[in-house]
């Protein structure tokens, strides 16, 4: 029997990189898997099958976030399959990488809306359904903590903001035993971060270089950290920011 049988789990943006690691990953562990997309129900779809092929349980929801009233459609989605959740797990999210000077006031509030406000709103109508004793994991960066790459200006903004967040409402909910924090990956290999590397002969390399495991790290490892907070070893860790970085900031 797995670790998370008998609990429900909400991933955002798992139907790609980051997010289906994690979905995958509770799935095996035994949790029943709401995957949530935004546009690509074909991804969302694999990931479901991927779960299920694996013995796990899963279903898709598709809302894109980033809108009015995406938080009440993502939850009313929930709900026709659902009655209850263990675990949220925040990563939906969009980047950008743009220089202070390029970008316009539309490219900020979508990039803010999305990360930030989709989340904070997530949880706002998602606390009557959250069970005692649940986990809220939002997905942050490592660029929170370090002007290593400034062009990430307004997406390091966001995250910074989401780490805020997750300390704040540790407090609102830690009285029910719910916990919430933020993982903070570093560079992941992806099917985005392989697009964005390879069109740059040696930034695969240099990418590897900042790690001071001298590699790119897996979507794996990052559910890895993030398994072990939804479950019961992390019942004691609130409020904090979890550094997955591969040591990308020592």
């Amino acid at each position: 029997m797995g670790v998370f049988t008998g609990r429900t789990a909400l991933v955002t943006g798992a139907s790609r990189g980051i997010g289906r690691g994690i979905a995958e990953r509770l799935g095996r562990d035994g949790a029943r898997v709401a995957v949530h997309y935004g546009r690509n129900e074909t991804a969302a779809k694999e990931t479901v099958a991927a779960i299920e092929a694996a013995g796990g349980s899963a279903f898709a929801i598709g809302v894109e976030l980033g809108l009015p009233g995406d938080a009440e459609a993502l939850w009313e989605e929930f709900d026709r399959h659902a009655d209850g959740l263990d675990i949220l797990v925040n990563n939906a999210g969009i980047g950008n990488t743009r220089p202070i000077a390029e970008i316009d006031e539309r490219e900020y509030d979508r990039v803010f809306a999305v990360n930030v406000k989709a989340p904070f709103f997530i949880v706002r109508h998602g606390m009557t359904r959250l069970r005692e004793g649940g986990r809220v994991i939002n997905i942050s960066s490592g660029l929170s903590r370090t002007a290593i790459m400034p062009d990430n200006m307004a997406y390091a903004m966001t995250k910074g903001a989401l780490d805020v967040f997750s300390r704040d409402l540790s407090k609102v909910l830690g009285r029910r035993g719910i916990t919430v924090n933020s993982v903070a990956p570093g560079i992941i290999a992806t099917d985005n971060t392989h697009e964005l590397l390879h069109a740059d002969e040696g930034a695969w390399a240099r990418a590897a270089a900042i790690s001071a495991l001298g590699r790119v790290g897996e979507t794996a490892e990052v559910a890895d950290v993030v398994a072990f907070l939804a479950g019961d070893g992390g019942r004691w860790v609130t409020g904090s920011w979890v550094d997955a970085t591969g040591g990308s900031l020592t």
